[in-house]
């Protein structure tokens, strides 16, 4: 598989270079996500610029990986601007999966995802002081 990789605190950046995001690399890919769930990334951003197409292993492996990422609480974003890519992603009917046009858009993402959950922790803290309450 080829690749490069930007790591931020919040998020890490996979940026293919693959024509087709399928079987050949799904193993790789599958191996590169679990080390960053490892090292505490729950927030995953593939820049798919020149992939032309997704074959049903992909679609697995981004179900697989979207999912754990929902379960850290983070996001899995695909960035693509192919209009057949994006339909094909729609139908495939991958749920939690975020597709962006650009990497900007799935930072700012990943930014309002972090806030939103640091929102719903304090919300959940607000429930939790003061104890019980007797009637």
């Amino acid at each position: 598989m080829n690749y490069s990789i930007e790591k931020n605190e919040q998020y890490a950046l996979i940026r293919l270079t693959e024509n087709v995001f399928g079987e050949a690399i799904t193993t790789d890919f599958e191996t590169l996500s679990r080390n960053l769930f490892r090292e505490g990334y729950s927030n995953i951003i593939i820049d798919t610029a020149p992939v032309q197409s997704i074959d049903p292993a992909g679609v697995s492996t981004i179900r697989k990986i979207s999912r754990q990422c929902t379960n850290e609480q983070g996001l899995l974003i695909v960035v693509t601007k192919n209009d057949d890519l994006i339909s094909f992603l729609d139908t495939a009917r991958l749920s939690d999966l975020t597709i962006l046009p650009t990497v900007e858009e799935a930072i700012d993402a990943v930014f309002m995802n972090e806030l939103e959950n640091d929102f719903r922790s304090e919300a959940d803290d607000e429930y939790d002081v003061g104890g019980s309450v007797e009637a």
